[in-house]
């Protein structure tokens, strides 16, 4: 959308990072995250919620005044306890929020330039958020397409873990029942459209909706 003047990456592999610097998904690598946040006004977490309290501890010591920071994550009760934990007195610099408009593949070759256009995205700001940081966060989500909607983060899990995390365990206990039975190479044989429909979302990130189901698990179950 032409909104930014750089996007800079950090992560855990520098095989995905130079893939999405080839891609022209990012300008530039940082090697460590002292050197992401340098003059950094926005940052996205896009990382499993079990590694957020760390990361976000890791920034901590390179949070500058004027850097907002918001998240990726499917849950929002345990996110921002952990951000509470992780930032303290600094946490009112962290807001909230959730794309809905997740795919089942992963890595930067899944990238997809429109993916947003036309979707919700979910954001609860905590008390502490000024309105100035809010309204950044809507604006970056509004500059790829998004449509903006505000829920309490006890809403959001409430409302996720009936139409988003429910079903995803289910597609992904189906296709493991199956792939555990003696005839599993016949199932999966005569498998159709149907049965493709239902277990498409079984291929996500098999980490990503682990840290989702033992986070948000109270209102899950």
């Amino acid at each position: 959308a032409n909104a930014v003047r750089e996007i800079v990456g950090v992560g855990r592999s520098m095989h995905s990072l130079e893939r999405a610097k080839e891609l022209g998904l990012i300008d530039a690598i940082a090697p460590s995250i002292e050197e992401a946040m340098r003059d950094a006004d926005l940052v996205l977490l896009a990382v499993p919620v079990a590694q957020t309290q760390a990361i976000l501890s890791a920034i901590k010591p390179w949070l500058q005044p004027q850097t907002v920071i918001t998240d990726a994550g499917s849950i929002k009760g345990e996110v921002i306890v952990a951000a509470q934990q992780a930032l303290g007195d600094r946490v009112a610099q962290f807001v909230p929020g959730h794309p809905i408009a997740g795919r089942e593949t992963t890595g930067p070759d899944a990238a997809v330039a429109d993916l947003y256009v036309g979707k919700k995205v979910v954001l609860t700001p905590l008390p502490q958020n000024s309105d100035e940081h809010v309204a950044l966060v809507r604006h970056a989500w509004q500059q790829c397409g998004a449509i903006v909607h505000m829920l309490s983060a006890q809403e959001h899990d409430a409302v996720f873990a009936a139409v988003s995390h429910l079903p995803h365990l289910l597609a992904f206990a189906l296709v493991d029942e199956y792939a555990r039975r003696d005839n599993a190479d016949v199932l999966f044989n005569y498998a159709a459209s149907g049965f493709r429909d239902f277990t498409r979302i079984a291929g996500s990130s098999p980490e990503m909706w682990r840290d989702i189901a033992l986070t948000n698990q109270q209102a899950l179950l």
